[in-house]
């Protein structure tokens, strides 16, 4: 979709913005982003986090043409700025690339006040910077992550999917953010289905996909090489396959995930299912960083946030690439509008290939 599409599609949307913990590069890239005057035209921007904090960093890096109106309760929003909600009231020390326990409980703060405006309807959709997941934990907050603590507050059946979105290519994760050897134990027949519910309902509604093509990786190196390597492709993910595939789910599968990725198999479908973390993510931002962004898929609500991380590293130096909050923008917008029912959006949809036929178990 080109910018003259979103302009007249997104108009008045309000959409907000949670900083992330501000010794990381939310605030950069926040500003980066908002420096390009264009986006004002397409949405109503609502920054959760700190005006004192963003003003640091446009001292500090020295962007200039930034600028945002202070919004408090009661007082009016801006449609020709970006707002900002103060989420805490003490002064904090900005230290770039530091992780503080104080940075941890203001993104909470920020993440907290968000949640409380999406349920009132104050705000359309969510994006979320990154915070910390080390620094964020305390009795208050025991999530391993964005996608744990929305789906807490945003799914009536607690259960999201963490879904990797780019031009190219989408992968939702099945199991998570756990250790890796828990997720045996997530592989079951509820469990996919459940995963492939979620993801096939999200392609057809938010991505506007009449009849989506899903691939499912399998748990084990070689798919389990017909049980010699595994036995939950065998006893689980292939009769699950089948169960959803005569029911007229076009879900196909198990796959090695270093062939399929490797010999470009992902480019016949619609989106791919990965057992576990690092299966999906791996390829995903090796292909697509920069570009990707994180989708919540399942949610009552729209969130969207940048495929990487704080970046502390990099925090404070003026070096880091706010491309992906653009893109993570840009697809909550998208899904908004297609949420309320506009035409359907030039997203890539895959032709039929008669031979991921021969897949199937």
């Amino acid at each position: 979709m080109d910018y003259e599409d979103r302009k007249e599609n997104s108009k008045k949307v309000k959409l907000g913005i949670t900083i992330g913990d501000y010794n990381g590069v939310g605030p950069e890239i926040i500003l980066k982003v908002f420096s390009d005057k264009r986006m004002m035209d397409l949405f109503i921007p609502i920054i959760y986090g700190s005006g004192r904090v963003l003003s640091w960093y446009k001292k500090h890096l020295n962007i200039d043409v930034f600028s945002h109106h202070q919004y408090h309760e009661g007082s009016y929003v801006n449609e020709k700025k970006v707002n900002v909600i103060s989420c805490w009231k003490d002064p904090q020390q900005v230290d770039p690339g530091k992780k503080t326990t104080e940075a941890g409980k203001c993104a909470i703060q920020a993440l907290e006040k968000a949640k409380e405006d999406l349920k009132t309807g104050f705000i359309d959709g969510i994006v979320t910077c990154p915070i910390s997941k080390e620094t964020v934990q305390d009795k208050n907050f025991t999530f391993p992550g964005h996608t744990e603590f929305f789906q807490d507050a945003f799914s009536k059946e607690k259960k999201a999917l963490m879904l990797m979105v780019s031009e190219q290519m989408r992968v939702g994760v099945l199991s998570g953010h756990i250790p890796l050897e828990e997720v045996k134990s997530k592989i079951t027949r509820d469990s996919l289905i459940q995963s492939l519910k979620i993801l096939t309902n999200s392609i057809k509604g938010d991505f506007r996909v009449e009849k989506p093509k899903i691939a499912v990786l399998g748990l084990n190196p070689h798919a389990g090489d017909n049980g010699l390597l595994g036995k939950e492709e065998n006893e689980i993910i292939k009769p699950t396959i089948a169960e959803l595939y005569k029911k007229g789910n076009l879900v196909f599968g198990p796959y090695s995930a270093d062939g399929f990725f490797g010999a470009g198999l992902w480019k016949k479908f619609d989106a791919v299912l990965a057992m576990y973390h690092d299966q999906g993510i791996i390829p995903f931002k090796t292909i697509c960083f920069n570009s990707g962004v994180n989708y919540t898929a399942g949610l009552s609500i729209v969130r969207t946030s940048p495929d990487h991380g704080t970046a502390f590293d990099i925090a404070g130096k003026n070096i880091a690439d706010e491309t992906s909050l653009r893109e993570a923008i840009y697809l909550a917008l998208d899904v908004i509008k297609a949420r309320k029912g506009a035409p359907e959006n030039k997203m890539r949809v895959v032709k039929e290939d008669p031979r991921l036929l021969e897949k199937l178990p």
